[in-house]
Formats: C-alpha cells, sequence, structure tokens
C-alpha cells in the first residue's frame, strides 16, 4: 500500500511594506546609480576642461593664423606658424605604421588563438603582452643608437635600385644619411602598436564560437576555409576597432618619433628623408617657446586631441555600420 508523501509547507507569503516603508536595497541602489553616473559625467568634464584651457592657450595661434595654421611654412625665427608639414608628417608616419602593422598583429593573432599548442600559445602572450609594456622612450633610444644606423645600408640599397623607376624614385628618394626619416618613425611606431592591436584582435577572436568553426570543419572547410568564413566575418568590427586604437596611438606617439624621425619640417614624398611630426616637435621646442610659437605648440595639441576623437568617432560609425550588415545577413 503506498504511503502518501507528507504536505510540503506553504512558502512563506511576502512581507507587505507598510505606508513610507522603502524596499530593502532601494538605497543602496539609488547611491551606486548616481555614483556610476558621476563618474560618466567627471570624464565628460574632464575632456571639456582639457578642450577648454588648450583652446584658450591656443588662441592667439588660431586668432592670428586662421585657416593658416593649415600652410606650409613653420618658421618660428620669421614668425611663420603653419603646421601643414606636421600634419602631413603625422600622418604618413601613421599609415606606414598601420601598413606594417596590421597585417602582423593578425597573423600573430591567428597563430594563438588558432594554431599554437597551448604550452607555446601562453608564452607569446606573455611576450606580447610585456613588449605593449615597454616605455615608448625605450623604443625610441633603440631606434635612434641601433637601428637608424642599422637600417640606413638598406635605405641606400632600395633608393639606389628604383632609382631609374618613375614614382617609386619619388617615394623611396635620397635617404637620410643618419637613417633618420619618416619610414625609421613608422617602422618604430608599428613595433610599438603591433603588441596593442594583437592583443586586442586576439580577445576579439577568442569570442568566435566554437560552433561556428566546428560546423565549417565539418562540412569539409580547410582550417584557412574556416578562418575565412567563421572567424574573420564574426570578429570583423572588432578587428577594425583594434586598427582604429592602434591608429590613435600611433598619431598620438611623441618621444619615440621624436628621436628618429629627423626633425626637419618639410613637405616631401621621399618617405626615406627626415620630417617632423605634430606630436613629435612638441618637446623639441616647447621648452623655449614664447608668444604665439607656445601657443601654436599648445595649438599642435588641439589639433591631435580633436584628430582622436574624430578617428574615435569614425572608428563607432564604422563599428556600427558593420555589425547592422551582419545582422542583415543574419
Amino acid at each position: 500500500m503506498a504511503t502518501e508523501a507528507p504536505p510540503r509547507p506553504a512558502a512563506p507569503s511576502p512581507k507587505r511594506l507598510s505606508d513610507g516603508q522603502r524596499p530593502p536595497g532601494i538605497v543602496a541602489d539609488r547611491a551606486f546609480r548616481y555614483l556610476a553616473l558621476a563618474a560618466g559625467l567627471m570624464v565628460l568634464l574632464i575632456l571639456a576642461l582639457i578642450a577648454y584651457s588648450t583652446t584658450n592657450e591656443a588662441w592667439p595661434w588660431f586668432k592670428e593664423e586662421g585657416l593658416g595654421i593649415f600652410a606650409n611654412n613653420w618658421d618660428p625665427a620669421h614668425d611663420e606658424f603653419g603646421v601643414g608639414a606636421l600634419i602631413y608628417g603625422t600622418f604618413l608616419v601613421s599609415a606606414i605604421a598601420l601598413v606594417l602593422a596590421v597585417p602582423v598583429s593578425i597573423g600573430i593573432a591567428l597563430f594563438v588563438t588558432e594554431i599554437a599548442p597551448p604550452r607555446l600559445r601562453r608564452p607569446i602572450v606573455y611576450v606580447v603582452d610585456l613588449l605593449a609594456a615597454i616605455p615608448s622612450v625605450v623604443y625610441g633610444l633603440w631606434g635612434l643608437i641601433v637601428f637608424a644606423p642599422w637600417i640606413v645600408t638598406y635605405y641606400e640599397k632600395i633608393s639606389d635600385s628604383v632609382s631609374s623607376i618613375p614614382v617609386l624614385n619619388s617615394i623611396f628618394g635620397e635617404p637620410s644619411q643618419a637613417g633618420k626619416s619618416f619610414a625609421t618613425a613608422g617602422i618604430i611606431v608599428a613595433i610599438m602598436i603591433t603588441p596593442i592591436i594583437t592583443s586586442i584582435i586576439r580577445e576579439v577572436y577568442a569570442t568566435c564560437p566554437a560552433s561556428l568553426k566546428e560546423a565549417a570543419l565539418a562540412m569539409g572547410a580547410t582550417r584557412w576555409e574556416m578562418i575565412r568564413g567563421a572567424v574573420f566575418p564574426h570578429s570583423r568590427s572588432g578587428t577594425v576597432a583594434a586598427v582604429m586604437i592602434g591608429l590613435g596611438r600611433a598619431v598620438g606617439e611623441t618621444i619615440a618619433i621624436a628621436l628618429v624621425v629627423g626633425s626637419s619640417v618639410q613637405l616631401s614624398a621621399n618617405i626615406l628623408g627626415p620630417g617632423q611630426t605634430l606630436a613629435g616637435i612638441i618637446p623639441l621646442e616647447f621648452g623655449e617657446a614664447s608668444g604665439t610659437q607656445r601657443a601654436a605648440l599648445i595649438g599642435m595639441g588641439v589639433v591631435l586631441f580633436v584628430a582622436t576623437l574624430v578617428i574615435g568617432i569614425l572608428a563607432r560609425a564604422i563599428v556600427a555600420r558593420t555589425d547592422r550588415r551582419l545582422a542583415g545577413e543574419a
């Protein structure tokens, strides 16, 4: 004869709150909400104060030069403060750095996440993270003392080999004797931003669902076909964001570029020749600057600030557009 199970005790009825009594935890919840709001507003306030103070200090330059700030006539001795050549040098060095760093970063990230065995993966990750933590002045000194004198011989060989080829003979013209050039600065910056881009892309690739990879392999795809068909589409927006972060770092790099770029303000297509950038000229001339020249150097910081904001906005727009397109394809 089956015995009946004892009846379960009735669940206690929720305690009703009396009039004026607050739910438990509401005070802490509101405090956390206001604290988070204050932290977010603090970031905006700091950015606004930085923009205001630097623009106020640089206003004499903006007022005196107007659109002439984009001219190619930086000559403080004759009261000429156009920074067109410096803007050109900044983005030329950044472009060289991205061209060199992005393929290497993607290759390292793919090797670490998809190919390397676990016992080899961890040391590579440690080394990449360690390279990202090295101060920029160390890279600059290494580039000045070791890399620039060594690479100048190869610059001369490249220049001689393309001297009879139109266009290329302008891009790879007469190299600097000391090895200080746009190309040297670009290579050093590429070495500096490679660990940053690699770390971000590696984390993005690691978020690709294993089910997508296994499905591609189960259908007979090779490892490369699996990466191209599953990993790349899923990680496209994150890869773009990583490249934009690297670009922002390259645009604002200061000490390393100042040591190896050559300190020659000129608008030249020759990437093997000396040049200068916005961030590189500020520490070299700010100590002895006064008047409009000092305002111009602070104004360069404002230009870099605006350029960084524009790069960030473009990155967000590209990521959002990619996400919308992937959502539509799904």
